[in-house]
C-alpha cells in the first residue's frame, strides 16, 4: 500500500522552523529566505488541514497540533540522520597514506597493488614517493617504507621484505652472447648506477674474479633506469632480487647465476604510534608481510 505523505521539503523546513520556534532562523539554517520559508510552511498546513503555528506578532509559536506532529517529524528525522550515519560509516571510503622510495614504489609496490585494492575495495591507499628520514615526514604519512632501519622513536617497526642482489639481463642478452661462467661478462656490457658505483667491484671479487673487464659499460644516474636498461637489453645489471622478482617471473628478466648473492635491502614499515590501531592501516601492513613473505630472499 502507497504511503501517504506530505511534500518532503516542506515537512524539512516545517522541522527546522518548529524546533527553533523562528522562521527567521529555520531560514538561515536552511540558507533560504524568510518568505520561503513561510510559504513551505503555508503548503504543508494546507495539505494537513491543520494549524501548525500561531502568529503573534513577529514571533510564532506552535500551535497543539503543530507540537504532537513535530514530536513524530523530529524522532522519524533523527531516525533517518541516524541510519544514514551507519551507511555513511560502513560505506566511506577509508585513506591510507604510503610513502616509499621511487624505485621501489614502481619495481614492487605499485604492480602489486591492484590485486589489494580488488580485494579491500573499501580502502584507497595514496601513494608519494621520497626518500627522506622518517622523522621529517611527520603527520603526511600513515605508513612510510623504508630500506634500511632508522631512528623510530614513536613508530612501530616491522620488517617485512629481504632481497639479495645477482647479476640480471633481458634474455636476449642472455641468447645473443651465452653467459655459462662468470669469465663470459667480459664479452658484456655491465650496467652501473651512479649512486651504488661499487656493485660490480664487490660481486666480481666474491665471485673471483676481481681482475675481469668488461666489454663496455654503461652508467645511469637512477637504479629504475638501469634496471629499465635490463629489460631493454641494454646489457646486465646487479639486480636486487625483490624489485625484479615480477620481471623475472613473466619472463622479462633472467639470473645467470645463482650466486654468490650479495646483501641488498631489508624493507621495514613504519606506523606513527598514534596511528597504529588504525583498523585500515593494519589490513594494509597484514597484507604487506604476507607478500613480502613471497619474494623475500636472503644471503
Amino acid at each position: 500500500m502507497a504511503r501517504r505523505l506530505p511534500p518532503l521539503n516542506a515537512l524539512r523546513v516545517f522541522e527546522a522552523a518548529a524546533r527553533v520556534e523562528s522562521f527567521s532562523a529555520a531560514a538561515d539554517e536552511l540558507c533560504v529566505t524568510h518568505g520561503a520559508v513561510s510559504r513551505q510552511v503555508a503548503q504543508l498546513e494546507a495539505w494537513l488541514g491543520l494549524k501548525l503555528f500561531e502568529r503573534r506578532g513577529r514571533r510564532v509559536v506552535l500551535t497543539v497540533s503543530g507540537r504532537a506532529y513535530l514530536a513524530e517529524i523530529s524522532a522519524a528525522f533523527d531516525r533517518i540522520a541516524l541510519a544514514t550515519n551507519e551507511q555513511l560509516r560502513t560505506t566511506r571510503q577509508q585513506i591510507v597514506r604510503v610513502n616509499a622510495p621511487t624505485t621501489f614504489a614502481l619495481r614492487w609496490l605499485l604492480p602489486q597493488l591492484s590485486n589489494f585494492q580488488f580485494t579491500n575495495p573499501a580502502i584507497e591507499v595514496r601513494l608519494t614517493t621520497s626518500d627522506e628520514p622518517i622523522e621529517k615526514l611527520g603527520d603526511t604519512c600513515d605508513v612510510a617504507i623504508r630500506g634500511s632501519e632508522q631512528k623510530s622513536a614513536g613508530y612501530q617497526v616491522s620488517e617485512f621484505l629481504s632481497e639479495v642482489r645477482l647479476p640480471v639481463c633481458s634474455p636476449k642478452v642472455f641468447e645473443s652472447h651465452p653467459i655459462r661462467a662468470v669469465a663470459d661478462l667480459a664479452q658484456h656490457t655491465l650496467l652501473h648506477t651512479a649512486t651504488y658505483p661499487g656493485l660490480w667491484t664487490e660481486w666480481l671479487a666474491a665471485s673471483g674474479h676481481a681482475g675481469l673487464v668488461p666489454r663496455h659499460s654503461q652508467q645511469l644516474d637512477h637504479f629504475y633506469l638501469t634496471l629499465q636498461a635490463a629489460i631493454d637489453g641494454l646489457g646486465i645489471a646487479m639486480g636486487p632480487t625483490a624489485l625484479v622478482a615480477l620481471d623475472v617471473e613473466e619472463g622479462r628478466l633472467v639470473f645467470p647465476f645463482d650466486g654468490p648473492a650479495l646483501p641488498a635491502w631489508r624493507y621495514c614499515s613504519y606506523v606513527r604510534d598514534a596511528r597504529r590501531d588504525d583498523p585500515a592501516i593494519a589490513v594494509f601492513l597484514t597484507w604487506l608481510r604476507e607478500l613480502g613473505q613471497r619474494f623475500s630472499r636472503h644471503a
